[in-house]
């Protein structure tokens, strides 16, 4: 008769391994990030199942982000890259970020000449 037993997909010991690498990771990309735009602040949003996005924006002005597994990955990534992490991306932390032509037209989208939006059926 053959073993009907379900295989455990990780151990406990795989899963902190594997959120300790990708803790690492994280922090190594916030840390070049940071390197490149003479520093960096940030901020954490909980996606639900799909992780956290890490929002960093650099001294320059300069934003990207990343997304970790869970919450408790993103922190660690940002305490172990020494950034600032700010509760809420509002006042003066939202007002470093500076934003060009590119940005402007994918947020303003049809509404102030961006570009056309190819699912509305308009030019």
């Amino acid at each position: 008769m053959a073993d009907t037993k379900q295989a455990e997909t990780a151990t406990p010991q795989a899963t902190l391994k594997s959120a300790e690498r990708r803790t690492a990771k994280l922090a190594k990309q916030i840390g070049a990030f940071a390197g490149k735009h003479g520093g960096a602040e940030g901020q954490l949003a909980y996606l639900g199942q799909k992780g956290t996005r890490i929002v960093l924006v650099g001294d320059d002005g300069a934003w990207g982000d990343l997304v970790a597994p869970t919450y408790d990955v993103a922190r660690a990534a940002t305490e172990r890259a020494g950034i600032t992490v700010h509760e809420d991306f509002d006042g003066e932390f939202a007002a470093k970020v500076e934003t060009g032509p590119y940005e402007w037209s994918r947020m303003a989208g049809l509404q102030i000449g961006g570009p056309a939006n190819p699912s509305s059926g308009k030019p």
